[in-house]
């Protein structure tokens, strides 16, 4: 997406950190549920690096990105963190954690064997008894089509979007987002920016049998946002054995 490339520099202003506030308050919530004492966190796919702004005050955080440019956007505010450029489905460091997360990153992995060796990088990544948060957009037994909109201003750039979220082929496992964008940069200039992404929609069996087969013991929390909408969002909580 040119979201996370070519316009990086606009993320804040498109999804800014403080909007993250209640979300992070309520993923804490529930890994200190499964594991308290926690020490050490690492995040695959951390974006701008909005969860981690929260994150980082309960845990030591090592984030990592598939995109050099939001790994720079994250390090404005988030400059005592580790940051690494990495494939959350190839990554193997030599240390170990006591919780790794994932955010909504996870829903760009369109294949079961994607979904697979992301869990198995979690899975080689914790420490025993550690866990995996991962907080997907979409299950199959969850999705409606919707549109959201947004963006917000720093003084002198704005950034507006819409986004529309469908299903062209019900018989597939696939989802398509569009995004529209209207910029205006520090001079004034209007501009317009299109972008789409591709989305993966499993089941929650099948997010389920998958990481049962890397060895997690596996449970769905529900997440409630006092945004939500009427949607339905269920976090997942993987246990590595001690």
């Amino acid at each position: 997406m040119k979201l996370y490339y070519d316009l990086a520099d606009w993320w804040h202003l498109f999804s800014p950190p403080e909007e993250y506030k209640e979300e992070a308050k309520i993923y804490l919530d529930i890994i200190h549920k499964y594991k308290r004492g926690g020490k050490t966190c690492l995040e695959l796919g951390c974006g701008g690096g909005n969860n981690a702004f929260y994150l980082k005050n309960q845990f030591e955080m090592t984030l990592t990105d598939l995109s050099p440019k939001m790994l720079e956007v994250s390090k404005t505010i988030n400059p005592e963190c580790t940051h690494l450029r990495a494939d959350m489905r190839s990554l193997d460091l030599p240390r170990s954690f006591d919780v790794v997360f994932i955010h909504d990153a996870i829903s760009y992995l369109t294949t079961e064997d994607d979904l697979t060796k992301v869990f198995h990088t979690a899975h080689r990544h914790l420490n025993p008894g550690g866990l995996v948060f991962i907080m997907p957009d979409e299950y199959l037994e969850t999705f409606r089509p919707q549109t959201n909109s947004g963006g917000s201003d720093d003084g002198t750039r704005g950034i507006r979007y819409l986004e529309w979220t469908y299903d062209p082929d019900p018989d597939d496992h696939l989802i398509s987002v569009e995004y529209a964008y209207i910029i205006r940069d520090e001079n004034g200039a209007i501009f317009h920016e299109y972008d789409r992404a591709v989305y993966g929609l499993f089941s929650m069996k099948t997010w389920e049998t998958l990481l049962r087969q890397v060895g997690f013991t596996v449970h769905f929390e529900r997440v409630e946002f006092s945004d939500q909408s009427g949607q339905k969002y269920f976090g997942i909580v993987g246990l590595k054995d001690k």
